[in-house]
C-alpha cells in the first residue's frame, strides 16, 4: 500500500469515496469505492485521482491524460525565469502572523495536528508546520500535491481533520458555499479553519475564476464558524495596482504583448503594495481591500444574516 501513493498508510486508510463518503479499497493500483456506486478512482505517478466525475467542473480524464487544469505544470524554465525578474505587485500584509496565529491554536490541542491543504498549487499556502501532518490537496498536479480532488467533495471522512487551510482558492471554485460546508464537515469539533480571500482582484484563473468577497460576504461563507480573527489581508494599494495593470492589458489581445504590458505595468506599480503597510489597519481599508482573511474555530451554531449585518466596520 505504501508504494502506491505518496500518502502515508495512515491516512490511506481512511480516504473515502468523494461520491457517496463511503470507504475506498485500494484494488490493482486504483482506489475502488465499497458502496454500491462502485467506481473505481485511479492512481497517476503516485497521487490519487479522487474527484466526483458526475459533479465536477474537472474530470478524472483531465488528469489522467494530464491536461492542464489550473496551473501550467510544464511550462517552460525560460518563462518561469522571465516571471520571476517581473516584479510582484501584491503583498500578503498579515499572512505571517495569521500563519503563526494558527500555528499556536492547533498546537494547543495537539502537538501533531492533521491538516487539509486546499488549492496548495505550486507554492503552497502554508508556513511553519513543522509537526503537522498535513495532506495538500489541489485540483492540479505540483510537487507537494498528495490528492487530487475537488473541494466540492472532499474525500476524507467527518471530523478527520485538526485544521484547514485555503489560500486564494474560494474565488476558483463554482461552489464557495458547498466547499465551506465541507471544511466544515471534516473538520473535528472546535477544529480550526483558516481562510484568504480575494475581493479586488482581477481574473487570474483563467476559466477557474467565479466569485469575489466582501469583508462581511466573506465572513457570511464562514457563518458556521466562530470567529477567532478577521479582517484584510493584502491592502488597497495592491488593489489599485491590480486595476491599472489590467486596465492596460484590456488594449492588447496578442500574448506576446500583454506579457510585455504585465511587466511595464507590474514594473511602474509595485510599489503600491507597500503603502499597504500602512493601510491595512484602517477602517477604510475593509471597504477598498485586494483580499480578507478570516481565521475560526468550527461552531454548531449560525450567525444570522441579522447579525452579520451588524459586524460592519469599514468606513462609511
Amino acid at each position: 500500500m505504501e508504494n502506491a501513493t505518496k500518502l502515508a498508510k495512515g491516512v490511506l486508510e481512511h480516504l473515502v469515496c468523494p461520491i457517496c463518503k463511503d470507504r475506498l479499497s485500494l484494488v490493482d493500483e486504483s482506489f475502488l469505492c465499497a458502496n454500491k456506486c462502485g467506481v473505481r478512482f485511479p492512481i497517476v505517478d503516485g497521487v490519487p485521482i479522487l474527484i466526483n466525475d458526475r459533479s465536477s467542473v474537472f474530470s478524472i480524464d483531465d488528469f489522467l491524460a494530464q491536461r492542464r487544469t489550473t496551473f501550467d505544470i510544464n511550462e517552460s524554465k525560460a518563462k518561469k525565469i522571465a516571471k520571476s525578474l517581473v516584479p510582484s505587485i501584491g503583498r500578503n500584509i498579515k499572512g505571517a502572523e495569521n500563519n503563526k496565529k494558527f500555528v499556536e491554536i492547533l498546537l494547543q490541542e495537539s502537538p501533531t495536528p492533521r491538516v487539509l491543504v486546499i488549492g496548495a498549487g505550486t507554492s503552497g499556502g502554508f508556513t511553519g508546520l513543522p509537526s503537522f501532518e498535513l495532506t495538500v490537496t489541489d485540483v492540479c498536479f505540483a510537487p507537494r500535491v498528495a490528492i487530487v480532488c475537488d473541494a466540492h467533495d472532499i474525500p476524507f471522512p467527518d471530523g478527520y481533520f485538526d485544521g484547514a487551510i485555503a489560500h486564494a482558492v474560494l474565488e476558483h471554485v463554482a461552489d464557495p458555499h458547498r466547499c465551506v460546508d465541507e471544511i466544515h464537515r471534516v473538520l473535528r469539533n472546535n477544529g480550526v479553519v483558516y481562510a484568504d480571500t480575494p475581493f479586488m482582484a482581477q481574473v487570474h484563473g483563467r476559466q477557474y475564476d467565479f466569485e469575489r468577497f466582501t469583508y462581511l460576504g466573506h465572513r457570511r461563507l464562514f457563518r458556521r464558524f466562530e470567529e477567532v480573527a478577521s479582517g484584510a489581508s493584502i491592502g488597497p494599494g495592491t488593489a489599485l495596482a491590480w486595476a491599472y495593470c489590467y486596465f492596460l492589458l484590456s488594449f492588447a489581445t496578442r500574448k506576446w504583448l500583454r506579457r510585455m504590458i504585465w511587466a511595464f505595468g507590474s514594473v511602474t506599480s509595485f510599489y503600491l503594495k507597500y503603502v499597504d503597510l500602512f493601510l491595512i489597519d484602517k477602517p477604510g481599508t475593509l471597504d477598498a481591500a485586494s483580499a480578507y482573511y478570516f481565521i475560526g474555530r468550527k461552531s454548531e451554531s449560525t450567525i444570522s444574516d441579522r447579525a452579520l449585518a451588524t459586524m460592519y466596520r469599514g468606513g462609511f
